[in-house]
């Protein structure tokens, strides 16, 4: 069978990827935000799909990305003891642990640091990471319901984050004074998690097309 072995095993990427804002899970072509405070507009990213098999093939797709500026109060800050530079490093494991225990679509709208982290990136034991969630109706999850899942998951979060971090993790919740209410910059993914599925079954589509032509 073509398509089985290395040749079933599909990678994904974003080509020429230049821009800070996105990155894509190579397992899964999910695509999520790493960092989009203060940018709205059209986003164009290219998609890149790969089988490993000899002679691999490839089939690529562009994807838009639209950045709405509203205000959204449901956005919660999420505190890790980990150094900014290993968070990036492993966002988008990190965004799945926060799926699984919390059982919603979870997007990462920033992640930062107190300090200056563009002097010290690797300084600071102490990461920010802002998240807002989504139901299974795409609708905003408020931050009182995301905050109590995250209690009520601490443990089991900060048991898979270990994992990923290969040392002892602590994930708090940054408590807003309450009078500071300042609207957010809140990512609207077009795509969605439906949207992110038609373009991985449209990659595989091209792929298993492009090898039934080969063979």
């Amino acid at each position: 069978d073509p398509d089985s072995g290395d040749n079933g095993l599909l990678l994904y990427s974003l080509v020429n990827n230049q821009m800070n804002e996105f990155d894509i899970d190579e397992n899964t072509g999910q695509i999520f935000t790493v960092s989009v405070a203060g940018k709205a507009g059209t986003f164009y990213l290219e998609a890149q799909a790969a089988d490993q098999g000899t002679g691999r093939l490839t089939a690529r797709t562009t994807v838009n990305v639209t950045v709405d500026p509203s205000s959204s109060n449901n956005i919660v800050v999420v505190v890790l003891n980990q150094k900014i530079n290993a968070v990036e490093r492993n966002i988008a494991a990190v965004k799945r642990v926060l799926e699984g225990k919390l059982a919603w679509t979870v997007y990462i709208i920033d992640v930062y640091s107190n300090e200056f982290e563009r002097k010290a990136r690797s300084s600071t034991d102490v990461t920010h990471v802002k998240i807002i969630a989504f139901d299974e109706a795409n609708r905003e999850v408020s931050a009182e319901d995301v905050k109590r899942k995250l209690r009520e998951q601490n443990s089991n979060i900060e048991i898979e984050l270990e994992k990923i971090f290969s040392t002892s993790v602590t994930a708090a919740i940054e408590e807003a004074p309450a009078d500071s209410a300042t609207p957010e910059l809140v990512a609207t993914i077009v795509l969605g998690v439906l949207l992110a599925c038609t373009l991985v079954a449209f990659l595989v589509y091209v792929l298993f097309t492009m090898k039934r032509k080969r063979y």
